[in-house]
């Protein structure tokens, strides 16, 4: 599905391949919605307790939207790599800058629960100081910075893998750990963020 997005968007095919292929994928489309699950269901595929989200938007292996983000993390810190295709362009040749806002609140939610404060955006703050090139490999870093109380603050850059200490994309972002309370009337019966494994509480 991820290499459908990148294609379709690249393609430069004439009008009728595109409407031949486009007829395909309806017949497609008509398959697989035969079985869907509702808002208030999570996939079946998920693994809320094992820390998967198959279709998370930023890092979902199964997510067509997902560049997808990896990330791993060492002494606290939170690294990510990926790379954007042209699916993610806003000016031309580069990301759109809500594609960074996205990559770096998935990676600030990363380094607070890294740091064992998991919680949901309050607010991001992202400054551009250089565009960022698509079909570039990425690197991202973040670290929770501050916590008071049930606040975390964390801070975090993206960069090229070819020049990881020059920011392009600096962003702080401010997280808020949810009451039991809170959580069900977020989640209701689904598995809530302080049910289990803080790994996924930001997902």
């Amino acid at each position: 599905m991820r290499t459908l997005v990148e294609t379709a968007t690249a393609t430069e095919v004439s009008s009728d391949e595109l409407r031949r292929v486009a007829a395909e994928l309806r017949e497609a489309t008509t398959a697989l919605a035969k079985q869907q699950r509702t808002r208030h269901q999570l996939a079946s595929a998920d693994d809320l307790l094992g820390g998967i989200r198959m279709y998370n938007p930023v890092s979902g292996s199964g997510s067509a939207l997902a560049p997808p983000l990896r990330v791993e993390l060492l002494d606290g810190v939170v690294t990510g790599t990926c790379t954007l295709g042209l699916a993610f362009e806003g000016p031309p040749t580069y990301a759109h800058g809500g594609v960074s806002a996205l990559l770096m609140d998935q990676m600030l939610g990363h380094a607070i629960i890294a740091a064992g404060h998991p919680g949901l955006t309050v607010s991001l703050r992202t400054e551009y100081r250089a565009p960022v090139p698509l079909r570039t490999a990425l690197h991202l870093r973040a670290e929770a910075t501050e916590v008071s109380g049930r606040k975390v603050t964390a801070k975090g850059f993206i960069a090229t893998a070819a020049d990881p200490d020059t920011a392009l994309v600096e962003a702080t972002g401010l997280f808020v750990a949810l009451g039991s309370e809170q959580a069900r009337k977020l989640f209701g019966a689904m598995v809530h963020p302080d049910a289990g494994n803080p790994a996924v509480a930001h997902d």
